[in-house]
């Protein structure tokens, strides 16, 4: 008889291993419900369960729904603010279940028609008692794998449902928890295992990979509701940082093209002698016009400011000495005609002045800041006389970035640095023609339609910036022309080899 048992055993354990091999979601099943019987049913008072189905037989009649009834206006006003969130959060997993499966499938998804039909069935449902009605993630995953594909199969599974919760639900009662559980896992198997393409997110993008695990893990802590809010705040946030801090970069010509791209990317570039093009991909309003001016200076290696500064007391020292008769002015230049040297003067600086443009009115000519000036008088160089921005990516601008950017720009002019901006969308045009941007320092004609449109007016007004090594030959570029209907047209152009593009 032993002898028997222990065969038998062997036979049943051998074809239980096989069966598990074989199906793997059994595995899951099975696990969760001793699991289930073992370490929770064994907290679990007999007496307390019964307790919970007395008062609940007591509250709930058997095998009937609600009657209808109308809204209660007191309950409304009671509960208006608390159910405005919830019906935010819980319209907010719907679609981003809807667009899982629309992805999934490749169809589209109309978001007012979700929020439409959402609140169609609330107000239906709550006139018999329901409860509000969401996206439920197990049974979608559930209806979705047995291959229902249409409304239909809803309909069927809500009838099922109504002839389960009426005639058959008592035979239902003493079923573990745990099995429905383990079937839902296991419908959901294809969903979790979307944590093996954590590695391949990090490597392509690790922004996204910190939202998709915030999410995650705040979805398992807090709840689906909840996860999902705080995965949606930790997406805002960064998208705020990345549009506080952009990615700013350097252009230059690819050599042989009319292509401006950034020139850590590229080895067979060309950028003229004295002129910067400096792209910020973001739009500018409070929160990064700073960070905009910073990396700018940074790019220029100069700040313009402090530039105008130094020149302003220059020019002061330089009539001081034109008055007391150490400087004379000749055709070859200044002369010193001190024969000891010449001490700074002490006199109190007022620094609303030192901001003020350069005045040469009172001078025999201008001066070349880049020379070497009298009297031991040092100016840092600027070897930059034309920048180029790059507009095309910035979709607009609030009033703080306005005053930032016209001080930036009103600053280099100062200092004898052309500003081109270039690719502006004309909404930005527009709203700074209304905010009066313009003045006599900032014109109206430093826009241009396109980069390479001012990098030829650049080249034609400063024909020493162009390379005179190198000859690229002759390149086929597009030049925009304005009609005077207003429209634009665009037609081949030769350049000559002297703009070198």
């Amino acid at each position: 008889m032993r002898h028997l048992n222990n065969v038998f055993n062997s036979i049943v354990s051998s074809s239980l291993t096989a069966v598990l091999w074989i199906f793997p979601g059994v595995t899951a099943i099975i696990m969760l419900i001793i699991i289930s019987r073992v370490f929770i049913m064994d907290f679990i008072n007999t007496e307390q369960l019964l307790w919970v189905k007395i008062r609940t037989a007591e509250i709930l009649p058997l095998h009937r729904y609600e009657s209808p009834m109308a809204p209660n206006l007191p309950i409304f006003q009671e509960t208006a603010v608390e159910a405005f969130p919830m019906a935010i959060v819980g319209f907010a997993v719907a679609f981003s279940v809807a667009k899982v499966y629309s992805v999934k499938h490749d169809y589209t998804i109309d978001g007012n028609q979700e929020l439409i039909a959402f609140g169609v069935s609330n107000i239906f449902g709550a006139s018999f008692k329901s409860f509000a009605a969401s996206t439920a993630l197990s049974r979608s995953a559930v209806q979705e794998s047995t291959g229902g594909k249409t409304q239909v199969a809803g309909l069927i599974s809500a009838l099922i449902v109504m002839i389960v919760t009426l005639a058959i639900g008592f035979l239902l009662e003493p079923l573990p928890k745990s099995v429905l559980g383990a079937v839902v896992i296991v419908n959901l198997k294809s969903m979790l295992m979307q944590v093996r393409e954590i590695p391949y997110l990090w490597r392509r993008d690790k922004p996204d990979c910190v939202v998709w695990l915030a999410t995650c893990v705040a979805a398992v802590l807090l709840g689906l509701d909840l996860g999902l809010a705080a995965g949606l705040g930790v997406e805002l946030l960064s998208v705020v940082l990345r549009v506080q801090f952009p990615r700013c970069s350097v252009l230059a010509n690819i050599k042989g093209t009319d292509v401006y791209k950034d020139r850590k990317d590229f080895i067979n570039i060309y950028e003229p002698d004295g002129v910067m093009i400096f792209r910020i991909p973001s739009p500018l309003f409070f929160a990064n016009i700073e960070f905009f001016r910073s990396k700018l200076l940074e790019a220029l290696g100069f700040n313009p400011l402090r530039v105008l500064r130094k020149r302003n007391k220059a020019l002061r020292r330089i009539r001081r000495l034109l008055k007391k008769g150490c400087l004379q002015w000749t055709s070859e230049g200044f002369l010193n005609t001190s024969f000891g040297p010449i001490a700074d003067s002490k006199e109190e600086e007022n620094i609303k002045e030192l901001d003020l443009p350069t005045d040469f009115k009172d001078l025999p000519a201008r001066i070349n800041w880049n020379a070497e000036l009298p009297a031991n008088i040092v100016v840092p160089r600027v070897d930059i006389h034309s920048l180029v921005l790059d507009f095309a990516a910035v979709s607009f601008l609030d009033i703080s970035a306005l005053k930032g950017l016209k001080t930036v720009l009103k600053e280099l002019i100062r200092i004898e640095v052309m500003v081109y901006i270039v690719a502006c969308d004309p909404y930005v045009l527009q709203k700074l023609h209304d905010c009066c941007f313009f003045d006599d320092e900032v014109q109206s004609s430093m826009f241009f339609l396109t980069l390479h449109d001012a990098m030829l007016h650049i080249l034609e007004k400063h024909p020493e910036a162009t390379e005179r090594k190198a000859d690229f030959g002759k390149v086929i570029t597009t030049v925009t022309v304005h009609q005077l209907c207003g429209s634009l047209r665009s037609r081949d152009k030769t350049v000559s080899p002297q703009t070198r593009f």
